[in-house]
């Protein structure tokens, strides 16, 4: 009898130290994977950042084609929205705007290689595609995403830059905001006609989305607390953040495209000629430089203007 209890204590101790190892290591799962999802979309995001810079070329000059068709003769005519520093913006040079920016450069570029004249159409950037498919410029160049939505109806060059998608809050609200469902309710800023609004749509879906005409006025309306987070291009973003130390990437937002293009109207026979000449300022370095120069006067904080000139060329009073 005494054998009996015994081994039925033994049985009872077995029986109920095993759902204790299992409760055990349950928990300890458990844990891990609570502190895994605590991981936040900053952290998830950090390893999926591309590295921004210009694209690569062949490593090799190629003829450039010259059978081709411009809205004028002799002119090259490229429509740019000239509030997305260091892409394009105004450098305010004594007193007198200019435009600037590594789009720009290329731009220039490509006209000379051409042997065109070159006019840029400053507008805002959702007038950009539908002058191009209106046929009234011959180039649409302002830090394009070629997504397949927008291949669908233009054409897209080779990329020129790589780069990404970034999403922006204040310095201050860095504990605050640790993942997307935090901005429920909440306004988030984004550019009309952009990529960052289609991103916004995907990304947070239950905010307040915001449009708005220039990338100024989300980071104004974000320092202003009028907007909690902004979808902003990361190299865009990284310059306005060197002049406004108050806001900062709260994490990268992971998108197909990772790169910029300059647009075309579908069927483009400038498209082989803009190839070749983008091919060849990535294979000889020029357009690193075209980079390089554009960072260091969007850095000259005082000097830079960024949205439209009044109709006298000056920049516009608010």
């Amino acid at each position: 009898m005494t054998t009996v209890l015994a081994a039925a204590s033994l049985a009872a101790c077995g029986s109920s130290s095993t759902p204790a190892t299992t409760t055990a290591a349950a928990t300890t799962a458990a844990e891990t994977t609570a502190a895994a999802e605590e991981t936040t979309a900053a952290e998830t995001t950090a390893a999926e950042a591309p590295e921004q810079g210009a694209a690569e070329g062949s490593g090799e000059t190629v003829a450039v084609p010259t059978d081709f068709t411009t809205v004028t003769e002799g002119k090259l005519t490229i429509a740019t929205s000239p509030d997305f520093a260091p892409y394009e913006f105004y450098h305010i040079n004594n007193g007198t705007p200019e435009l600037s920016g590594f789009d720009v450069a290329l731009g220039k570029r490509i006209a000379d290689d051409l042997g065109l004249e070159v006019q840029f159409v400053p507008m805002d950037f959702d007038g950009i595609l539908m002058e191009l498919q209106s046929g009234n410029v011959d180039l649409g160049i302002s830090g394009f995403s070629p997504s397949p939505e927008r291949a669908e109806t233009f054409d897209f060059s080779d990329l020129y830059y790589m780069g990404g998608q970034s999403f922006v809050i204040r310095k201050a609200d860095h504990d605050k905001y640790t993942d997307y469902a935090a901005f429920d309710g909440l306004p988030v800023g984004a550019q009309n006609g952009s990529i960052q609004m289609d991103l916004a749509k995907e990304n947070t879906p239950n905010a307040n989305i915001i449009g708005l005409a220039k990338v100024t006025d989300i980071v104004s309306e974000l320092v202003s607390g009028k907007l909690e987070g902004g979808f902003i291009e990361t190299a865009v973003a990284e310059q306005y953040i060197k002049n406004y130390p108050e806001l900062e990437i709260a994490w990268d937002v992971p998108y197909d495209t990772q790169g910029s293009a300059i647009a075309l109207k579908k069927g483009s026979d400038l498209l082989p000629a803009v190839n070749a000449v983008i091919n060849n300022a990535l294979s000889d370095g020029s357009m690193d430089q075209y980079i390089t120069e554009a960072q260091e006067l969007a850095s000259d904080e005082d000097n830079v203007y960024e949205g439209q000139l009044d109709a006298d060329g000056n920049v516009a009073s608010n």
